[in-house]
């Protein structure tokens, strides 16, 4: 196992710190466009540098490295040996101002699930593009899916405000657990309550 240490190398400490001590003005909050301004800069550079495909692969990766992060330190606590994981993606999601989530098909032992956020902070209001633009998105929800069980998931956005619609839709299909090599499809799950899932 290699002992290099990197310059940036993923902290959680470095993305929860005391807002009295770090920020006492300003507090722990920012605005949309200060996000975005970031995210897109971003995006541009590694685009135009490695292609499309590399640079959305790499907003993936990163998406689910902090939801492996978001469970253990978020989400974990919120959930117990009992809890409702959907509840807590929920909850976490609107207090945090991520999106508002709605569950539409939920079978988390085949790992097949389905869900809406609106109000997404990656692209809700951006100019039509006829393009699925959220793989950020695709990556955080991969990480947290995956975490409590340890089964592989592929995370699609299949609607998204850039591509014309009003929300963003994600699929989760399972590829098999881990270390197993499975390519197993999942079969199709019972629809949940919309209307309850979204409370």
């Amino acid at each position: 196992m290699s002992d290099q240490k990197y310059k940036y190398e993923f902290n959680w400490d470095y993305v929860v710190s005391d807002p009295d001590l770090c920020r006492p003005g300003l507090g722990s909050t920012a605005r949309l466009e200060v996000y975005r301004l970031f995210q897109f800069s971003i995006r541009d550079i590694l685009e135009k540098r490695y292609g499309t495909e590399a640079a959305d692969d790499i907003f993936r990766e990163a998406g689910a490295l902090a939801g492996r992060a978001f469970h253990i330190h978020v989400l974990k606590d919120q959930v117990g040996d009992k809890g409702d994981l959907t509840k807590a993606i929920q909850d976490s999601f609107r207090d945090l101002g991520i999106g508002i989530v709605r569950f539409e098909k939920v079978d988390f032992q085949n790992m097949v699930v389905q869900l809406t956020v609106d109000e997404d902070l990656d692209c809700s209001g951006l100019p039509e593009t006829n393009e699925q633009i959220c793989v950020y998105d695709e990556g955080l929800l991969q990480g947290i899916l995956e975490s409590p069980t340890g089964a592989r998931c592929t995370i699609k956005e299949h609607d998204c405000w850039c591509s014309g619609e009003r929300t963003c839709r994600f699929r989760a299909t399972q590829c098999g657990r881990s270390g197993d090599g499975g390519d197993e499809a999942a079969a199709e799950p019972e629809p949940v309550d919309a209307e309850a899932s979204a409370t």
